[in-house]
């Protein structure tokens, strides 16, 4: 039997548009270069594809800049999909563009109505429950309109606190297999991940901790070495994609995708 949290036979992606300059970031760092960002984006569907997944592909929205961000938008679960409520304004849009896909793909879809926010980038599904961290994105009431549907379709959920100064929840962390956590040691001090293996990315390459577990790979952004090296160790099999200019919009490897 398939693990649903981390092995899938389809993912979503959207192409970046030309307006990518206009995306939100924190910190100012230049802006993102659209031909080097699609090559990445390329290197990045061609991995998902590897492993035998079938990638629905969708044009870019040059109406919205961090577009092609597309796990903020939904929640994918065996049982369903759930709409989020983006806590940036500008990025309320988006969930209606991915609507009508998830509705081809799901019978059933939810959609989080308010008048709380939340976004994908919080929410850690892993092998025993649904971890989502309240952050500047996402609220008490976000959390709680969520923690009803599941419940519906049988998953716990438990609300955890991002640090401050981290955009999302899983900018410090992404799942390795059903009870290994990849995390940076400011997330992980935090005690929210209790009664699971922890791997902390080494001092200085806390940017490596958002990866994706894909089915047998674990896509990486590129240039931490000691990460990939500590992961190879550890048995994963590791694909590094040139992150650089996600990066310069607070993008990593699981904003990129929708994975069911």
């Amino acid at each position: 039997m398939k693990h649903p949290s981390y092995e899938f036979s389809r993912a979503i992606t959207r192409r970046p548009a030309s307006s990518i300059a206009a995306g939100l970031r924190a910190v100012d760092s230049g802006n993102p270069d659209l031909d080097t960002m699609l090559k990445a984006h390329e290197a990045y569907v061609a991995a998902l594809k590897s492993t035998g997944a079938k990638v629905i592909e969708l044009d870019s929205l040059e109406a919205f800049p961090d577009g092609q961000f597309v796990e903020d938008t939904a929640l994918c679960l065996p049982q369903g999909a759930v709409l989020m409520r983006p806590g940036a304004p500008s990025r309320l849009g988006e969930v209606g563009e991915m609507a009508a896909t998830l509705r081809d793909c799901y019978e059933d879809v939810r959609e989080i109505t308010g008048p709380g926010h939340i976004e994908g980038g919080d929410i850690l599904v892993t092998g025993k429950e649904i971890l989502v961290g309240r952050s500047d994105r996402t609220d008490a009431e976000g959390v709680a309109e969520l923690a009803r549907i599941a419940d519906e379709w049988g998953h716990r959920l438990r609300e955890v606190f991002t640090p401050e100064g981290v955009l999302h929840f899983k900018t410090d962390c992404s799942l390795m297999d059903a009870e290994t956590i990849l995390s940076t040691k400011r997330l992980d001090a935090s005690g929210c991940f209790e009664g699971y293996r922890v791997l902390h990315v080494p001092d200085g390459e806390e940017a490596a901790a958002n990866a994706i577990r894909f089915n047998d790979l674990v896509l990486m952004a590129e240039g931490y070495p000691r990460t990939a090296e500590m992961l190879d160790l550890q048995g994963f099999q590791i694909v590094e994609i040139d992150n650089t200019d996600c990066a310069k919009l607070d993008g990593g490897m699981s904003c990129l995708s929708l994975r069911f």
